[in-house]
């Protein structure tokens, strides 16, 4: 883990290409339906679910049946979340006597699960119990991912149809991606983990004797939880020995499996990715963040397979890389820097910037998973975000604010990609004077005008909802840190949520009714917005005839277009966010270094 910046990534990329290449062509015959067609049982199987759901595999959806399967789905979703959390006190496996959960909060991480955010505003290990981890916070890990990837084939499918009216059949599409992919990866990606020291059980919590005893001071209770005060009506001050300490048990593996692999984030302790119960080794943290980009990898060569070019594939790819790299690098960077704070206590300058890591990870391998995890809407940490140098801080945020492009979710970092790419081709398009194509589609009217839904209800969401926090005294009353890095703590947080990444700066006390509902509006709407535009897009598509290659038609598998699709990414972020970030984190980058 104390391999050099380049050694690492290098490592890093070379690994997941390596796995997502036969995973794409895994996913190619798993969604296009050639994998049930080949094997009996999976297609005696997907009749009888058929059946049942009054449905046929072969049945195509026009984009509305299928945005609305979508939605109702996840609707459904988010009540059993809810419910299972509001009734948890009196149902099984809660043998740590948990209450049931404060119904703001409840609502707020139901609707963050449903959403692939993951935003969790609790303590894991001291609010939910066995049951309420395992069948709502698990099972919608991998109900969510399922929805991101259905709905980046159906797009797909809009590419490579014509004149079509359908765009596939959302119960299949989720049913072959949760029985196919993701319980099959989840399965194997737990064994490994179990091998590395996670646990996965369901004990009870764990009382052990700590080798030294510490003690420490609190403010003095009465009868009535009160605090007592002196004469002078300062709270009284009480020593307490502690010999004991509670360790938290429980299905960790099995979670953190989906977790990782669906880009969900949600740990099942408070310290996520930085438990060792969670992440024990370095190996565990090199998979993880392996099994965090594989899927949203292996799904653009997917998508290359499915347009019959894998070049177009393998474009997109490169551009998401390059943006990664670029955003390690800036990360790593700013990271090896001393504090300048802490160095004129003494701290020696050349170890870099340690505050808030695992020192068994080290300053390379926690800045390459912040990477990671906020370029894929994994939102999964292994230090604290929060203690990162002001401008290394700028880097995860600006990642999500891009629009969680960059690898992305699974499959919706593909899909706001491909809606990138339909913008980049229409810049074009307007730069040469000649209607813009995509991969023998044209690019019209009504194509960019949910090209611009997709774009512009991030930053309405991101930076409406950080102005009225920075405006209503509750929200500032939850702030740890004023000033600069106070707003860079909100700014963070709303940006999180309304891209689905779920991580936390930290320094804010997000569990309160203002926080709790405003973000989880930011996350529903986030979500399901963008969805519901890409699927219409789909939609139009498909109906629209495949256009044969002229020499008047752009090329979309080369360099040249690589860069005008970074360029387009970069310049949309930077236009949008820059006076925000501006006032955070630069300014916060100045004063710490003037002093």
């Amino acid at each position: 883990m104390n391999a050099s910046p380049i050694v690492q990534i290098g490592l890093f990329l070379i690994v997941l290409f390596a796995l997502a290449w036969p995973l794409g062509r895994y996913l190619h015959a798993v969604l296009d339906g050639r994998l049930s067609a080949r094997f009996a049982g999976l297609a005696a199987i997907e009749r009888g679910l058929g059946k049942l759901l009054g449905a046929s595999p072969d049945e195509d959806m026009p984009w509305w049946r299928y945005a609305t399967a979508i939605v109702l789905f996840n609707v459904l979703g988010v009540l059993a979340v809810y419910g299972l959390q509001r009734l948890q006190a009196g149902l099984p496996l809660n043998p740590a006597g948990l209450a049931n959960v404060e119904a703001a909060s409840a609502l707020n991480t139901a609707l963050s699960f449903v959403t692939n955010t993951n935003w969790q505003g609790y303590v894991g290990e001291a609010t939910m119990s066995y049951l309420t981890q395992m069948l709502a916070l698990t099972v919608q890990n991998f109900l969510s991912a399922a929805t991101g990837i259905a709905v980046v084939v159906a797009l797909i499918r809009g590419f490579t149809r014509r004149n079509a009216a359908g765009i596939g059949n959302a119960w299949f599409d989720l049913w072959r991606v949760n029985a196919y992919v993701l319980l099959p990866l989840s399965i194997l990606f737990s064994l490994f983990l179990v091998g590395q020291g996670v646990i996965q059980n369901l004990s009870a919590y764990q009382d052990v004797q700590l080798i030294e005893p510490v003690s420490y001071s609190q403010p003095k209770l009465d009868a009535a939880g009160q605090a007592v005060l002196d004469a002078a009506g300062q709270p009284l001050q009480e020593t307490v020995q502690v010999s004991k300490q509670t360790i938290a048990m429980g299905p960790v593996a099995s979670q953190e499996a989906i977790k990782l692999l669906g880009t969900n984030g949600g740990g099942f302790f408070n310290a996520n990715s930085a438990h060792p119960f969670e992440n024990p080794t370095g190996a565990s943290n090199f998979a993880q963040m392996l099994a965090i980009f594989l899927i949203p990898a292996a799904l653009c060569f997917m998508f290359g397979w499915q347009v019959g070019d894998l070049r177009q594939g393998l474009a997109v790819l490169a551009a998401m890389s390059v943006i990664f790299v670029a955003m390690f690098g800036t990360l790593v960077g700013f990271e090896s820097q001393a504090n300048p704070l802490l160095t004129q206590l003494g701290m020696d300058a050349g170890i870099g910037n340690l505050e808030g890591k695992e020192t068994r990870f080290g300053i390379v391998a926690s800045s390459l998973f912040a990477t990671v995890t906020t370029a894929a809407s994994c939102g999964a940490v292994n230090a604290m975000h929060d203690s990162l140098m002001p401008l290394a801080g700028l880097v995860p945020t600006w990642l999500m604010q891009l629009g969680e492009v960059v690898f992305g979710g699974v499959g919706s970092g593909l899909y706001g990609m491909l809606v990138f790419a339909l913008l980049a081709v229409f810049l074009a398009g307007l730069m040469i004077g000649r209607t813009p194509e995509y991969l023998g589609k044209k690019i019209e009217a009504y194509e960019m005008k949910m090209v611009s839904i997709v774009i512009l209800v991030g930053p309405v969401l991101v930076l409406g909802g950080t102005a009225v926090a920075v405006l209503t005294p509750a929200a500032l009353a939850s702030l740890w840190n004023p000033g600069a890095h106070g707003l860079s703590e909100i700014l963070y947080a709303f940006s999180s949520a309304a891209n689905n990444n779920g991580s936390a700066f930290a320094g804010l006390s997000a569990n309160t009714p203002f926080y709790n509902l405003m973000l989880a509006g930011a996350m529903w709407f986030g979500r399901f917005v963008p969805i519901v535009a890409v699927l219409a897009i789909a939609g139009n598509l498909a109906r629209k005839p495949r256009l044969a290659a002229s020499n008047g038609t752009m090329p979309t598998h080369g360099p040249l277009f690589v860069v005008l699709l970074i360029g387009s990414v970069i310049i949309v972020g930077a236009l949008t966010y820059i006076p925000a970030l501006a006032l955070g984190p630069v300014v916060e980058h100045l004063q710490l270094f003037s002093r």
